[in-house]
């Protein structure tokens, strides 16, 4: 099922130059980032990869607008958005960034088109019925159909994820950003929620970026990008 145009496939998404982050203070403080830089196109699935503590997690944290670079900058859809304010930055995520994280961190009290229906209620574009109707397409593109009115509780850790990746995708965000979106299922489950990640992103046009320990799923990707002490290799 094909939710949106992929005619903006190629476009440039976001890009990064020069980033720089330390972390911690006097005697404890790590450059993690060393002069990072980094960019994604619409339709392109991108892998990060290297070992714990290179600096992955802290760029996705970055390029996701959650945090600030020490120095460098980062434009989405070609606009300059790593000098705005929290507000301007939480703005910026809401409508043009999507997040699946290891864990979903789906409201659990709530139905899964409840949750998917979430990022569009905070962003306010589309009128009830309209936001209704897309969570309803996009649970039934990751196999949900007939689950939309479970709980959270209600669903197994696979089913769980597939709604996280629906609830990233609510908004048609330019940019999906991973974070070890495989992480806490199994080798089947693994499978299934990174070929819906990357076909519905890539129907839809989105650019992602996953950050991944997983060699297999590294290898699936269009574009691998290793880093090591803070630096691509």
């Amino acid at each position: 099922m094909s939710l949106a145009p992929s005619s903006i496939a190629g476009e440039l998404a976001l890009r990064c130059t020069g980033l720089h982050r330390h972390l911690g203070q006097g005697e404890g403080r790590v450059h993690v980032l060393k002069g990072v830089s980094f960019e994604a196109r619409r339709g392109q699935v991108y892998a990060i990869v290297g070992p714990s503590g290179c600096g992955k997690s802290t760029l996705l944290y970055l390029l996701g607008l959650l945090d600030q670079p020490d120095q460098g900058q980062i434009e989405i859809n070609g606009k300059l958005m790593s000098n705005h304010d929290d507000v301007a930055r939480t703005a910026a995520r809401g409508e043009h960034i999507g997040f699946v994280f290891q864990f979903h961190f789906l409201m659990l009290e709530f139905t899964a088109l409840e949750n998917v229906m979430m990022p569009m209620r905070k962003l306010g574009r589309l009128p009830q019925a309209a936001m209704t109707a897309r969570a309803h397409d996009l649970l039934e593109a990751v196999g949900l159909g007939t689950k939309t009115h479970r709980l959270g509780t209600q669903l197994s850790g696979g089913e769980q994820q597939r709604v996280a990746v629906a609830r990233a995708l609510a908004n048609q965000p330019a940019i999906l950003l991973a974070d070890e979106p495989t992480g806490n299922l199994d080798a089947k489950n693994s499978g299934v929620v990174f070929d819906l990640l990357t076909r519905l992103a890539k129907e839809q046009g989105q650019a992602i970026v996953l950050v991944t320990h997983n060699a297999e799923i590294a290898q699936r990707c269009d574009f691998t990008r290793p880093m090591r002490d803070g630096l691509f290799i």
